[in-house]
């Protein structure tokens, strides 16, 4: 994660912890823990950043196989729930491998520094016909 130090402590743990829930105290909305069968899978969602609707998603490698399935909930609850017209994905210039974003219908939309660390802005816009998955 491109914001944390390399030596994140268990102080700079429950700091983390505490900012994500105050999200959802001062937004209403912020991110969520996965569980799968039982187990902590990841963590992961949406969060405000800079007005926009911002999506994280961070698996255990064991729960990869969820990605897809966690991200259209979260989509659904995104653009039907929430009624967000886009929601974005920042990720640093270092992450090259960005085919599977323009895949799933975002598009490279500018850049945005936050915290001094420069990161790449995607956008997906609303999907015609968005359903709701449940």
């Amino acid at each position: 994660m491109p914001l944390t130090k390399d030596d994140f402590s268990e102080a700079d743990c429950r700091a983390f912890i505490a900012g994500k829930e105050a999200l959802w105290r001062e937004h209403g909305y912020g991110p969520w823990a996965f569980r799968a069968g039982g187990a902590f899978a990841g963590w992961g969602g949406l969060q405000p950043e800079d007005g926009e609707a911002d999506l994280g998603l961070v698996l255990h490698p064991d729960f990869w196989g969820w990605g897809k399935r966690i991200y259209d909930e979260i989509l659904s609850r995104g653009f039907i729930e929430m009624d967000f017209a886009s929601i974005i994905v920042l990720l640093p210039p270092t992450r090259t491998r960005v085919r599977a974003l323009s895949r799933l219908g975002f598009a490279q939309d500018g850049e945005l520094v936050i915290c001094g660390e420069r990161f790449i802005r995607y956008r997906l816009h609303t999907p015609p016909h968005q359903t709701p998955l449940y």
